[in-house]
């Protein structure tokens, strides 16, 4: 079973004076479903890129939830370890998908501008995927419009928010959605494509 190294959110306890990472409990059933085994990743560069490199896996998971630091975000330490991330799957060639946050990182990688968008935060959304119309979820304040090279759109929302890019000679994908929230039946076009993207068991 491919094993997939999955980062997550960071949870500010103003209570306790901690900060957590938090993985959403639904990825699990979600990344099983695609014949995936999950690896949580803490957001320590230096330990993460030790599991990465020690531990056999075919595939980075970058997670939603938190705003990217440089969009007032709150956990600059998430950015630098994802980014850390990033680098490591793209210099080894490993399969990476950006997951809302996680493709809004990515874009910002390739120098894509996001801005504030209105209007994509919701349960359901029509988007159209590569031609086909879906409905997916929405939890999104920020997005692009356009991208450059090497990336390709591959899905658009309305107001021609990019939902959905690829990276045009590397196995890197993002999506605005989150599939481990929708129901079954709704995410079964994205369990075929991480099942294809990461190599995961049928």
């Amino acid at each position: 079973m491919t094993c997939v190294a999955v980062t997550a959110r960071v949870v500010v306890d103003p209570v306790h004076q901690t900060r957590s990472d938090a993985i959403d409990q639904r990825w699990w059933d979600f990344l099983d479903a695609c014949g995936l085994l999950a690896l949580p990743v803490p957001n320590d560069v230096t330990t993460a890129l030790r599991l990465v490199r020690e531990v056999p896996i075919g595939g980075v998971l970058l997670t939603g939830g938190n705003d990217l630091a440089e969009l007032g975000g709150d956990a600059p330490e998430r950015d630098r370890t994802e980014s850390a991330l990033l680098d490591e799957a793209l210099r080894r060639k490993l399969p990476v998908l950006g997951v809302c946050r996680g493709m809004q990182l990515v874009l910002r990688r390739f120098g894509v501008a996001l801005s504030r968008v209105r209007g994509h935060v919701a349960a359901q959304q029509e988007i159209v995927v590569e031609g086909r119309e879906r409905v997916v979820n929405s939890y999104h304040n920020w997005a692009a419009t356009d991208v450059a090279a090497p990336l390709r759109v591959w899905a658009t929302g309305p107001g021609d928010v990019v939902k959905g890019v690829r990276h045009a000679t590397k196995p890197l994908l993002g999506m605005m959605w989150h599939p481990e929230r929708l129901p079954a039946a709704l995410a079964e076009p994205d369990r075929r494509l991480l099942r294809s993207h990461f190599g995961g068991e049928s």
